[in-house]
């Protein structure tokens, strides 16, 4: 399975598992993708974001203005943080999707119990669940390549 990063044509991101770029240029054409929150079939492939590790550190030349090499260990345990802050996210939130806003509104005037959420929200309902009063915030999470254990 490959992960790719999508955009419907009204600027919607998300992303979608493929078996392959051929089964998702497939799909674009067959107009089979639709974007989650606004269901629309117009969607394009976007440049993904990935990470890279060199195998060794470069060589510092010696400087008085050399800047300082950083703190793996430190990187490390932030990103064991971040790890652990995603994995909580995964199992004590309820992924309400692209109902993101609608779900959170039901709870802020008590129609549905209260209950930790997570989801999908456009810029526009951002601002409108601000201007209900509604308190939430936005919390970058890992890929997952491994269903949880």
């Amino acid at each position: 399975m490959v992960v790719f990063d999508l955009t419907c044509i009204n600027g919607h991101e998300f992303e979608g598992w493929f078996e392959s770029l051929a089964d998702l240029e497939k799909q674009i054409q067959d107009k089979i993708l639709v974007c989650p929150v606004c269901n629309e079939v117009t969607v394009f492939r976007r440049p993904s974001t990935f990470g890279l590790v060199k195998s060794r550190p470069p060589e510092r030349q010696v400087s008085d203005n050399t800047p300082e090499q950083p703190d793996l260990a430190h990187l490390a345990k932030a990103f064991e943080q971040l790890q652990a802050i995603s994995h909580a996210l995964e199992t004590d939130f309820t992924d309400v999707g692209s109902k993101f806003s609608e779900e959170a509104l039901k709870i802020h005037y008590g129609v549905s119990p209260k209950r930790n959420i997570r989801g999908m929200s456009t810029e526009d309902q951002e601002q409108m669940l601000k201007k209900e009063g509604v308190d939430f915030f936005k919390v970058p999470m890992l890929v997952r390549k491994t269903p949880l254990t």
